[in-house]
C-alpha cells in the first residue's frame, strides 16, 4: 500500500506538471487594432527598370503565408530547404501580378494572360528586352512562362519541369533562347526511406584540423546523401520561344550554369561525391566543365575537392581557384583567383593571392592578370585597359580598390581607394554600371573619371550622392546629392554624362516613390510612381535623431519616435522601447560615425519596435551599440564593459531630453541583438523588461569563432564564457522574453539556444517566458506566427513596463 501510495502522489505530482506545462500553450493570438492594422498593410510594388530606362517593371507581391503554407513538406538536407513535392526552394513567396510603367508617359499596362494562382519568381529579360521569362510554383513543380514585351501577354512555356533546388536555374542566350536546368526526366521517384538503417553513422578524423562553424540542416545518414543526389539531379534544356525543347550535354548534379558574354560557352559546375555530414553542399566537392553551346564538353577547368579543413579565421580561404566568372567585357575570357598563403590568414606573404585568366577556346595556359595582398574580393570590368580590383581583409576591415591594365598585366596596379570598410564619412560608394554589347554590366566612365554613387555618410546621417572619382587625383566631383529633408538616391542612371537619372525619393512620413532628375535640363524634377503610404495611422509621429557622448567620450547616436502631439517636458515621460544591434569596429573615429537617415520613410516590417509607438511607447531604434578594440586588442575583450555603457548613454539621453521614464524601459532585439539583450539583462539592473528574439546565448555552442570574433573557443575560453549569457542566468533579475523559430536555419542561433538558456532562467528563479513559433526560420513568415510574436511583445511590454508600478503594487 505504502509503495501504491507513492506512486500514486508521484502520478499526481506529474500530471500536476503536465497539466501546468500544457496550460502554458496557447492558439495563435493577433495583437491590438493599432498593431494589426499595421502589419497587415498592403506591401509596395518593387520595381525593375528597363535598360534604357524608358519603362518599368511593377511586381507586386503577395502578403505572407498563412501557416498552413509554411507547414508544407519540407526537407532539411546538405544546408538547404527544398519543397519535395515541387523541386524548389521551401515556402516559396513569389510575385502575384506583374504590371508596365511607361517612364515618360506614365502609361500602366497590366500584363495579361498570366497564371490564375501566380508565385510567380526568376523574372529574366532577354537581351533585347522583347522577352521576359519567369518561373510559376505550384503544389507539385515548377514551370516556366514567357512573356511577349511587345503585346504584353503571357503564355506557359512549359510543364513543370525546371529543377531549381540549387543555384541558378534560367539563363537567356543572345539569340532569345532559353537554357534550363530541369529535373532530370528519368530520375524516377523521390528514394524511399529504409524501413531499418544499414549500419552506423560514421565520422572518422585523421589528425587533420578541420574547424567549421555551426551550420545547420546537414547530411546526416547515407539516406539523405540518396536524396540530395536525387534532387540535385538535372538535365540542361535548351528551350525556344514555341517551348520546343532540346537536351544539352549530360546530365548530373549541376550546382550553377553561366553562359559566356557571347553566348558560345556554357561554364557548368557539377557536384560529385563524396559529399560531407560537417559542411553544406556549397563546400562539396565539384568539377568546373567548359562545354559548348550545344553541350560539349570542351575542357575539364579545375576538380574542386571537398573543404572540410579550411583554416581558421574569416580572412581564410580554400586552396586552388575560386571566383571563377566570365569577364564581362570579353566574348569568352574566364578569370578566377588563387590563394598563395595555403588559405591561411596568419601566413606573411606579399603576393597573397594572384588572378588568372584563360580565353577561348581554353587549349592554352592560364595568364597572370593581378595581385592581391589581401583576400581578393572582386573585379568591376570596363574594357580591356581598365578595370577596378577590390581586396579587403576582415580582420582589420581593410577596403582597398586599385586600377589594372588587363591588356598589360605587367603595369603595376593603381590604388585608388584605401579606407575602412566600416568607415562611412569616407566611403566614395560604387561604380555606375551600363550595359555593354553583350547585356553585362560595366563601368560607366569617360577616361579617369569614374561615375560613382555613394550612400553619403555625414554627422547628419546619410546624403547620398551621385559623383564622378578621378583615378588619377582620387578627386571627387559631387554632381547631385540628396537634400533634407528628403532621403534620396540613385536607382538608375540614364544617359552617358549622368545628368539623367532616376532616383527613389522619400521622408520620414512621404512614401518611397521614383523621380525622374535631369541636371543639364534645369527641369523640375518629375515623380513616375505614386505609391500610397501603407502607413497612414502612424503618418503625424515625431522622428528625430539624437548624438550623445559614451563615458568614455565616444560619439553615439538613436532615432527616436514619439506619437503624435507629443510633447517634452509637458507631457509626462512616457515608456520605452529600446531596440538594438551591436557591432565590432577597429576604430573609435568610426564607431563614433551617424548611421542611416532621420530623413527615411518610417517604414514598419515584422520585425520593427515601431508599432508600439501606436501604445504610447517612445521608440529608441537604431541605438548604437559599438564594441571597439583598437590595434592589437579585439573588440570582444571589452564587449560587457562597452556594452553597459552604451546602454547608460543612450537611457541617459532619453530620459535627460524629458521623453523616457528610466523607470520604464525595456530593451530588444533579435539575432546578435537578442544575444546583446540577455547580456544586458546578466550584468545590469537598467531596464524593466527584457525581449531576445532568435539568439545565441552559449558561446560554447559555437565554438570555432562568431560575428565578427576570430578567436577559437581555445584561444580565447574567458571570452567566450564571460560572453555567454549562459554563463550569468543566475544573475538575470529582469523579466525576460525569448521568441524563437522552431526551424531556425541561421548558423549558430539553433533553437536550442533558447530552450537551454530557458532552463538555466527557470532553474534560478528568474521571471522568463519562452516562446517556440512552429515551422518558422530565422526570420518568421507566416501571418499567424508574425500577428502571435506582436502579441507577445506586447503583453510582455503592457505588463512590465508600461504597467510596472501597477505591477508592483499587487506584489
Amino acid at each position: 500500500m505504502k509503495l501504491r501510495a507513492t506512486l500514486l502522489f508521484a502520478f499526481l505530482i506529474l500530471l500536476g506538471f503536465f497539466e501546468a506545462e500544457v496550460s502554458a500553450q496557447s492558439t495563435y493570438q493577433t495583437p491590438p487594432k493599432s498593431i494589426s492594422d499595421l502589419v497587415n498593410a498592403p506591401s509596395t510594388p518593387s520595381v525593375r527598370f528597363s535598360k534604357e530606362g524608358d519603362w518599368m517593371l511593377l511586381m507586386e507581391r503577395s502578403d505572407n503565408p498563412s501557416i498552413e503554407v509554411l507547414s508544407q513538406p519540407e526537407l532539411k538536407i546538405a544546408g538547404m530547404r527544398i519543397n519535395p513535392a515541387t523541386s524548389g526552394p521551401s515556402r516559396q513567396i513569389g510575385v502575384e501580378n506583374i504590371k508596365i510603367k511607361k517612364t515618360q508617359s506614365g502609361e500602366e499596362v497590366q500584363i495579361t494572360g498570366l497564371p490564375t494562382q501566380p508565385n510567380m519568381g526568376g523574372i529574366r529579360f532577354s537581351h533585347d528586352e522583347k522577352y521576359m521569362v519567369f518561373t510559376q510554383t505550384e503544389a507539385d513543380g515548377i514551370s516556366l512562362w514567357l512573356v511577349d514585351l511587345n503585346t504584353n501577354s503571357a503564355k506557359k512555356l512549359t510543364d513543370k519541369i525546371v529543377n531549381d533546388v540549387y543555384g541558378n536555374s534560367v539563363l537567356w542566350t543572345p539569340d532569345n533562347k532559353l537554357l534550363v536546368k530541369a529535373v532530370n526526366p528519368s530520375r524516377g521517384s523521390i528514394p524511399v526511406k529504409p524501413s531499418a538503417p544499414a549500419g552506423p553513422i560514421i565520422q572518422e578524423t585523421t589528425g587533420e584540423a578541420a574547424p567549421n562553424r555551426t551550420y545547420q540542416d546537414l547530411l546526416e545518414n547515407p539516406y539523405d546523401e540518396t536524396l540530395f543526389a536525387y534532387f540535385m539531379d538535372s538535365q540542361l534544356m535548351e528551350i525556344d520561344l514555341e517551348g520546343n525543347q532540346k537536351p544539352i550535354g549530360q546530365n548530373g548534379m549541376i550546382k550553377s550554369l553561366d553562359l559566356s558574354p557571347d553566348g558560345n560557352y556554357l561554364m557548368v559546375d557539377l557536384i560529385k561525391k563524396p559529399f560531407s555530414y560537417l559542411v553544406p553542399a556549397n563546400r562539396f566537392p565539384y568539377d568546373v566543365e567548359i562545354w559548348s553551346r550545344a553541350g560539349k564538353k570542351v575542357k575539364t577547368l579545375v576538380q574542386i575537392e571537398l573543404d572540410e579543413n579550411r583554416p581558421t579565421g574569416f580572412d581564410a580561404t580554400v586552396t586552388g581557384p575560386r571566383y571563377i566568372s566570365w569577364r564581362a567585357d570579353k566574348p569568352a575570357v574566364l578569370y578566377w583567383v588563387e590563394a598563395q598563403d595555403g588559405g591561411d590568414a596568419r601566413v606573411d606573404i606579399a603576393e597573397r593571392e594572384i588572378v588568372y585568366t584563360l580565353a577561348a577556346p581554353f587549349s592554352g595556359s592560364k595568364q597572370k592578370l593581378a595581385t592581391s595582398a589581401y583576400r581578393f574580393a572582386g573585379i568591376d570590368w570596363s574594357d580591356d585597359t581598365f578595370a577596378i580590383m577590390s581586396e579587403r581583409w576582415s580582420r582589420t576591415r581593410r577596403d582597398i580598390r586599385s586600377v589594372i591594365n588587363p591588356s598589360n598585366p605587367s603595369q603595376a596596379k593603381q590604388v585608388i581607394i584605401d579606407r575602412s570598410s566600416d568607415d562611412l564619412y569616407n566611403d566614395p560608394g560604387d561604380p555606375v554600371m551600363e550595359e555593354n554589347e553583350y547585356g553585362e554590366n560595366v563601368i560607366l566612365r569617360k577616361g579617369d573619371l569614374v561615375y560613382m554613387t555613394s550612400p553619403g555618410g555625414s554627422p547628419e546621417g546619410n546624403m547620398p550622392y551621385l559623383s564622378t572619382f578621378n583615378v588619377k587625383t582620387k578627386e571627387e566631383n559631387i554632381l547631385w546629392r540628396s537634400q533634407a529633408p528628403y532621403y534620396e538616391r540613385v536607382a538608375k542612371v540614364l544617359n552617358d554624362d549622368a545628368s539623367e537619372f532616376i532616383t527613389i525619393k522619400e521622408s520620414t512620413d512621404i512614401q518611397p516613390n521614383y523621380w525622374l532628375v535631369n541636371t543639364k535640363k534645369r527641369m523640375a524634377p518629375r515623380q513616375l510612381t505614386n505609391f500610397d503610404n501603407p502607413y497612414e495611422s502612424i503618418k503625424g509621429i515625431q522622428k528625430q535623431l539624437v548624438t550623445y557622448k559614451r563615458n568614455d567620450g565616444l560619439n553615439l547616436s538613436a532615432v527616436i519616435y514619439t506619437p503624435e502631439g507629443f510633447e517634452p517636458g509637458k507631457d509626462a515621460p512616457l515608456p520605452v522601447l529600446m531596440w538594438a544591434y551591436p557591432r565590432e569596429y577597429k576604430s573609435k573615429e568610426v564607431a563614433a560615425q551617424v548611421r542611416g537617415s532621420q530623413y527615411a520613410f518610417t517604414r514598419v516590417s515584422y520585425g520593427s519596435p515601431l508599432f508600439w509607438v501606436t501604445r504610447g511607447y517612445a521608440i529608441m531604434d537604431r541605438t548604437e551599440m559599438p564594441i571597439v578594440g583598437e590595434g592589437d586588442k579585439e573588440p570582444n575583450d571589452y564587449f560587457i564593459d562597452q556594452l553597459v555603457a552604451n546602454a547608460e548613454a543612450a537611457i541617459d539621453e532619453i530620459v535627460d531630453l524629458g521623453i523616457g521614464d528610466r523607470n520604464r524601459i525595456a530593451v530588444g532585439g533579435h539575432s546578435y541583438g537578442a544575444f546583446m539583450t540577455a547580456n544586458l539583462l546578466s550584468h545590469t539592473n537598467l531596464f524593466a523588461a527584457g525581449i531576445a528574439r532568435s539568439g545565441a546565448y552559449n558561446r560554447t555552442l559555437t565554438p570555432f569563432g562568431f560575428q565578427y570574433e576570430q578567436r577559437t573557443y581555445w584561444e580565447a575560453p574567458e571570452v567566450y564564457f564571460n560572453m555567454s549569457p549562459f554563463s550569468f542566468a543566475h544573475k538575470v533579475e529582469t523579466p525576460i522574453l525569448l521568441i524563437h523559430g522552431q526551424a531556425d536555419n541561421n548558423s549558430g542561433t539553433f533553437p536550442i539556444q533558447s530552450e537551454r538558456y530557458y532552463n538555466a532562467l527557470k532553474g534560478h528563479g528568474a521571471t522568463a517566458r519562452l516562446v517556440f513559433l512552429p515551422n518558422e526560420s530565422h526570420g518568421y513568415s507566416a501571418k499567424e506566427s508574425i500577428n502571435h510574436m506582436l502579441w507577445e511583445m506586447d503583453t510582455w511590454l503592457e505588463k512590465y513596463v508600461k504597467n510596472i508600478n501597477e505591477l508592483e503594487k499587487t506584489n
